[in-house]
C-alpha cells in the first residue's frame, strides 16, 4: 500500500505542483526547492522540475538527492536505537547490518562521481541502466499491486499518505516563505 500510495502521490504531485508554483508565482530557485522537497519519487521530482526549466529541475534534483542522503543517519540512529533496545533477544549472526548496501553504495557513487573519478561514458551508461531499472521496478509494483487487497485495508492509509503529503508541502512552501529564500 505504502509504495503504491507513494507512487500515485507523487505522480499527481509531478502533474499538479509545477502548476501550484506558477499560481504562487515561486521564481524557479524557490519551485525547485518546493518539487524537491516535496515529491516523494526521484523520478518524478525530475520530470516536475524539467516542466519549470533547468534552474528549477537542478534545484529540485539536488534538494531531492540531499533528502536521500539525509536517509543514512536517520537509518543510523534508528538502527542504532533498534539495537540497544533489542540487544538481549538477538544473537550477532541474526543482527541486520545497521546501514542497508543500497544506501552505502548511493554514497559511495556520488563521492565518486563528485569527485570526477568516474568517465563520463560511465556515468551516462550508469544513467541509462538506472532509467531503465526505475521502469521494470513501476512495472513490478504494478504486476504485483492487488487493487482487492489494497480496498481491504480501508481509507485510513490513503488518509495518512495524503495528510502527510499535504503536511510535507505545507512544510516545505512555508519554509521558503518564511525564511525567504533566494529567488
Amino acid at each position: 500500500m505504502t509504495v503504491v500510495g507513494v507512487t500515485v502521490l507523487s505522480t499527481l504531485a509531478m502533474i499538479f505542483y509545477p502548476l501550484l508554483t506558477k499560481l504562487l508565482a515561486l521564481e524557479p530557485i524557490q519551485a525547485g526547492i518546493f518539487i524537491g522537497g516535496t515529491i516523494h519519487d526521484v523520478a518524478q521530482v525530475v520530470a516536475a522540475g524539467m516542466l519549470l526549466g533547468e534552474n528549477a529541475a537542478d534545484t529540485a534534483t539536488i534538494i531531492k538527492l540531499f533528502r536521500v542522503l539525509m536517509l543514512l543517519p536517520v537509518v543510523l540512529l534508528v538502527s542504532l536505537a533498534f539495537r540497544q533496545r533489542h540487544n538481549a533477544t538477538t544473537t550477532q549472526r541474526s543482527r541486520p547490518p545497521l546501514l542497508p548496501g543500497f544506501l552505502l553504495g548511493f554514497v559511495a557513487l556520488v563521492l565518486l562521481a563528485s569527485a570526477g573519478v568516474l568517465p563520463a561514458s560511465a556515468v551516462d551508461a550508469a544513467s541509462l541502466v538506472s532509467r531503465e531499472c526505475l521502469v521494470i521496478a513501476i512495472a513490478a509494483v504494478g504486476v504485483k499491486t492487488s487493487f482487492r487487497d489494497l480496498s481491504s485495508l480501508g481509507w485510513q492509509p490513503i488518509l495518512m499518505l495524503s495528510i502527510e503529503t499535504l503536511v510535507l508541502a505545507v512544510f516545505v512552501i512555508s519554509g521558503i516563505v518564511l525564511l525567504g529564500l533566494p529567488i
